[in-house]
Parts: structure tokens; sequence; C-alpha cells
């Protein structure tokens, strides 16, 4: 008998008849002789209508109270799921996230799991009662109801699978796997197959939608296989698991598009050591994630410094660039959120060579201006105009030979 943990998202429960087809899977599961583990996400779009409610109410939105407005949300799925079960002959009963013992740091909105005691989720399944939980949300060790962040079901879903030693976390949302680009940018993408937790983080990490990328890192660092699959059509999506050296490598998988960081650039800096590790010390400590980082030197005195952060910090990076701007000595503060990012990941870039000069001699062939440049061993990122993203995603996808051919 396999564990097997299914995440359902906002899609998959977003009305009464989907909630009762999710339902309908379940049992199916269960009658193959599995246990299961449901974890749900809010219907539709109840989170950005309870945000949108919020702001109407309070500019101000205190932490503590946003996180326990939200998390109304999955409470309302896991109930109905609940209610859908029993329908359909399968004894369920419903967990918020502090029911079912996700533990969490007390970072409201964006807490991060620390432990799971999933006492309560053993004994149900023991008493063969399938357990609903709440997905997105958790408890503080002060006892405060906690939210994970923007696809955090993601990440309740896989913790719950490492700590229960399950067989496998199936992912169902509305897209039937992973995909070697958006589709709704290019119509000629492919499903792939299996994809590997290296190039599923490089992927979730430049613009990839499909997994959050904490989960990514979580399942990973746990060892839970991922099947991401479409709770429209139940078919076989893409596994992401380990990577198996017997398998072969494409040498690019997939290209990523993300237009949701904006860049700045603070200019003339004295060319010193300590100066960038106090600019970004600075911005570490008002909690500003950072992501690209170029540094040019103008001469042999001063040098400028361009990185990225989300959109949703920009101000916050601008004041604190702008704060710190005379300490360092440097003679101005520039900002742009009209940039986007595209990115080529696969595996097999390790050992091939030319893929860098064949990205970068595709986007000058179509005109496409260079502006930042970040890599690692299975990926290569470019900033470009953000009115350039969706072109300099097709013509990559081409020109690496990942469009589907028409039979």
């Amino acid at each position: 008998m396999a564990l097997v943990v299914q995440k359902y998202g906002g899609t998959s429960v977003g009305d009464p008849t989907r909630i009762r087809s999710v339902a309908q899977h379940v049992a199916k599961t269960i009658r193959e002789g599995n246990q299961v583990v449901v974890v749900v996400s809010a219907m539709g779009k109840s989170t950005d209508e309870l945000l949108r409610l919020a702001n109407e109410v309070s500019p101000t939105r205190p932490p503590r109270e946003t996180d326990m407005l939200l998390t109304a949300g999955e409470r309302i799925s896991m109930a109905l799921v609940c209610m859908a079960l029993t329908d359909v002959d399968v004894k369920a009963a419903s967990f918020t996230g502090s029911q079912a013992g996700i533990m969490t740091d007390a970072d409201h909105t964006k807490a991060k799991i620390l432990e799971i005691r999933p006492h309560r989720i053993r004994e149900a399944l023991d008493d063969g009662i399938t357990p609903v939980i709440a997905g997105f949300q958790g408890v503080s060790y002060e006892g405060n109801i906690t939210t994970l962040g923007r696809g955090g079901s993601d990440v309740t879903a896989v913790a719950i699978a490492a700590a229960l030693g399950a067989d496998v976390c199936e992912i169902y949302t509305d897209v039937t796997g992973v995909y070697s680009a958006d589709p709704r940018v290019v119509p000629l993408a492919r499903r792939l197959d299996r994809v590997s937790f290296d190039e599923m983080l490089e992927m979730a990490a430049t613009g990839g939608r499909v997994l959050m990328l904490r989960s990514v890192e979580f399942a990973r660092r746990h060892d839970v296989p991922l099947h991401v699959r479409s709770s429209f059509t139940w078919e076989s999506g893409t596994w992401i698991v380990e990577e198996d050296i017997s398998m072969e490598e494409a040498v690019v998988s997939a290209v990523t598009d993300d237009t949701s960081e904006a860049k700045i650039t603070v200019a003339g800096v004295p060319d010193r050591p300590g100066v960038a590790a106090k600019l970004f010390r600075e911005l570490a400590n008002r909690g500003i994630n950072l992501d690209m980082i170029v540094q040019n030197t103008n001469d042999n005195v001063t040098t400028d410094i361009s990185f990225t952060v989300p959109k949703d910090d920009l101000e916050a990076a601008r004041e604190t660039c702008d704060k710190v701007r005379g300490d360092l000595g440097a003679t101005s503060v520039t900002t742009d959120d009209n940039v986007g990012r595209v990115t080529i990941v696969g595996a097999g870039m390790k050992s091939n060579v030319g893929i860098t000069a064949k990205m970068f001699e595709t986007l000058a062939d179509h005109n496409i201006n260079i502006e930042m440049i970040s890599t690692s061993s299975i990926r290569i990122s470019c900033v470009v105009r953000a009115d350039r993203v969706n072109e300099a995603v097709r013509v990559l996808h081409t020109a690496f030979g990942l469009d589907v051919i028409a039979s």
C-alpha cells in the first residue's frame, strides 16, 4: 500500500463541480489500494478577494491579522472537500495547519516551516480516515496563526509528504505538467516527462510558475518525488526526481521568463573593499532579496553596482540605497521597472560548449539587447527590455530545438 500526498490548487477546487471531481479522484486513488493525504488551496481567486477586502478596510494591514484573514480561504476548501468525500463513501476529516502540526517561525505572511508534528494525521490514517489539510498555513511556537507566502500550499504538501515518508507527492494544477516554456507565450512548448531537481530549482527561481521554489528545495532536501499533474485530465504529468545519470540529458530543457523584478543601479561607488558589503548588508537588514548582481568598473576609482529585486520591494530598496548613498560615496541611485529576464535551463549544459554563444547570437540576430547576465552550471539568464521578453523566449525556444514538431 502506497502513501500518496495529493495537493489541489485553487483552480482544482475552484467551484462545487471541481470539488466533487477532486473527491472522485481521491476515492479512485484509495480504491486502487493507496492511503491518501489531501492538501488544498483556497478556492479560485478567494485569496485575492480577501486581500482586496483587507486593503479596503485598512491600508496598514497588520501582518498578524492578515494571516488570520487569509487562512480562512483554505479552511473553506478543506471543509467542502471533506463533505464531497463523504458523499462518495470516503471517511474524511479536515485539519487546519496548526491541527496538522505544521510549526513555523513567527514571520507573518512569509513564515518558514521549522517542524512537522504529524501525529494527528498518522492517527487519522491508522483509523481509515483520509486527512484533508489546509495548505499555506501553520502555527508559530507562540501559538499565532501564520501563512507561508504565495504558493505555500505546495510547501505544505511537500513538508507533510516528507514527515510521513510518503511514496510520492502529487501536485495537481491547471496544466498537465512542466513545459519547456510557458505555453501561453510559446504555443509549441512541449511537456517534459522528467525533470531533475536541479533543473526544476533553476526553472522555479527564474520564472517557472508551476512550482514554488521553496517546495522544490524542500522536496530535494528530503528526497520526496514530485509528480505535477492536471486536475482536469488526470493524465500522467511530469516527474521531478533526483538526476539519473543513465538518463540522456537535453542540452537545454526549458526557457523561462520573468517580468516581476526591477533593476536598481548605484552609480559612482568608490572602488574599494567593503563598499558593496555595506550596501548589501543594509538591504539584507530590510529583508530585501537580491537576484542578479553586476558590478562594472568605470575606471580605477569608481564602479557602478546594478542588481535586481522583486518589484514589490523596489520602493524599500530605493529608500535603503538613498539612505546609504552618502556613506558609500555614490553619485546617484536609479531604478528601472521596465525590464524582464529570460533564462535557458538544462542539465546538459554542464558538458556542452557553445551554449552561451548560441544564446547571445540568437538574441542579437533579433536585435534584443542584453543588459545583465547571470549564469550557473545549468542556467544562463539575461535581463532585457520587458516588451521584448516574450519574443526572446520564443526565438530561444526555437533556436535550441524545443518546439514541438507537427506530425
